[in-house]
């Protein structure tokens, strides 16, 4: 083997390493690209490729065919398209580094991705959840407060538990903290803006005693700050009090959120606002939720549709 011709095990290890350097992909992110070429240099050498050189479109298509077909099953789409990202990625660092003519992936197309449509639940069964909190416990209070913010503003969970008491201003609107670092201002409903003020003034007192000043909106028993975790294991239990036979997530709050807002005809730039989306590509997501809701109930109610 030629000093031009280096082994692929060679120049993946090169290419990893351009990855963390130029890139500063995280040392997971660099452990699954790892993982994926090395799969793929062992499918080369079984085929007798050791060299970037041998490698043919033929070669690269086989592999996909490969993947499709394992006999211990076929991957599903998602890790189907990531393994064949990180091949096509190889092949590109492969020709910008001089050390082959031609890009003999580029032809070969990941699998298409199904749209990953949100989860959200009825306005019905969101007050079923929303009842579930009721009480007069300071925990009840606290977690009656937390969840009718999260439906009231789709705030991210990481945007809810990062409040603090002077976020929420004037009890008519939240500041929240997304992502970057960016703000945004939040109406806050009537029901959240009672269930809010009955928590500080009958509950947030006394977990504050039961800790270190902090200025956390939402405490835990010991008066420290509510963590995501926790905030996850309220919206179960909750979940499990209205008997919703399924459970959820702190994001089908968001994506209920959303999607409500949207049935009721608010319009998807202002939702995109609310939900604090650098794009309105990214909302219009819950459009497609919304027509389908409205699909199916014309197919159930017109008598020529079906």
């Amino acid at each position: 083997m030629s000093e031009s011709a280096p082994a692929i095990a060679v120049i993946i290890d090169r290419y990893l390493r351009h990855l963390a350097i130029e890139r500063g992909l995280a040392a997971n992110t660099l452990a699954a690209y790892r993982r994926d070429l090395d799969g793929y240099a062992s499918f080369l050498a079984e085929s007798g490729v050791e060299t970037p050189e041998g490698v043919e479109p033929a070669h690269v298509a086989a592999y996909a065919r490969r993947l499709g077909s394992r006999p211990e099953g076929a991957l599903v789409a998602s890790s189907m398209a990531r393994m064949l990202s990180s091949v096509r990625g190889f092949h590109r660092f492969l020709l910008g580094e001089g050390l082959v003519q031609t890009d003999v992936a580029s032809d070969t197309k990941p699998p298409k991705l199904g749209s990953r449509l949100p989860k959200a639940i009825t306005i019905e069964q969101m007050g079923q959840v929303l009842a579930a909190t009721d009480g007069d416990e300071p925990q009840q209070l606290r977690d009656k407060a937390l969840l009718e913010l999260l439906y009231a503003t789709g705030a991210r969970i990481s945007e809810a538990v990062a409040l603090n008491v002077d976020d929420v201003i004037d009890g008519d609107v939240v500041r929240l903290f997304g992502k970057g670092g960016k703000q945004r201002i939040v109406p806050v409903g009537s029901f959240a803006r009672a269930a809010i003020d009955t928590y500080l003034v009958r509950a947030r007192p006394g977990f504050s005693l039961r800790g270190t000043s902090t200025p956390a909106l939402f405490l835990g028993a010991r008066g420290q700050r509510v963590s995501r975790q926790n905030a996850w294991l309220i919206i179960r239990a909750a979940a499990e009090r209205a008997d919703l036979g399924f459970e959820i997530s702190p994001h089908t709050f968001r994506h209920s959120f959303a999607t409500h807002l949207l049935q009721g005809g608010a319009d998807v730039r202002v939702v995109q606002e609310l939900l604090g989306h650098s794009s309105v590509a990214t909302t219009q997501i819950y459009t497609q939720v919304t027509a389908d809701t409205l699909r199916d109930m014309y197919t159930t109610a017109h008598p020529r549709a079906r």
